[in-house]
């Protein structure tokens, strides 16, 4: 077995407060209610020429940048089969069966997701590292992520290069 080298970003602020509600088990959706989500980050892959697997700063950076783009706001889910989602400049509006939601526009952040699940939210803040690492020339072997919705409740999705 080869060596392993992994480096993790767990920080006070990498944490943002939004406000979702989730559809289960098919004919249920929540009500609308808010988190205080943290975000850890985690990358394994081989030691670079300055013996790093990769900067604590430029992640640092990364993933704050990530997460004040949710920060207060509600987040809408594009494509959840149970909501009627219609969006323009100015507004946002969310229907579910009887029940209806409107939002101005800047306010939300539309999610190419079909749940605001934590581990939904876990997986798309994993693909938009991977995207942001990959457009600086880095490709990890792992990435993983984890969204703490409440104390006690973490979601974490793991991405593998062999899973390409």
């Amino acid at each position: 077995m080869g060596e392993c080298f992994r480096v993790r970003v767990e920080k006070e602020q990498f944490i943002f407060c939004a406000a979702h509600f989730i559809t289960y088990e098919g004919d249920k959706c929540e009500r609308l209610h808010g988190h205080n989500y943290r975000v850890a980050v985690e990358v394994t892959g081989s030691l670079d020429e300055n013996a790093y697997v990769f900067d604590f700063i430029a992640l640092k950076h990364l993933v704050r940048a990530l997460t004040d783009e949710l920060d207060h706001r509600m987040l809408v889910p594009m494509h959840n089969p149970y909501f009627r989602l219609e969006a323009d400049e100015r507004e946002v509006v969310l229907r579910y069966r009887e029940r209806w939601w409107r939002f101005p526009r800047e306010d939300c952040v539309l999610l190419p997701i079909s749940n605001t699940t934590a581990e939904l939210l876990a997986q798309y803040l994993a693909h938009r590292i991977r995207e942001r690492l990959a457009e600086q020339n880095y490709f990890p072997e792992v990435l993983c992520v984890e969204v703490e919705e409440a104390p006690g409740q973490t979601a974490i999705y793991t991405w593998t290069k062999s899973a390409k």
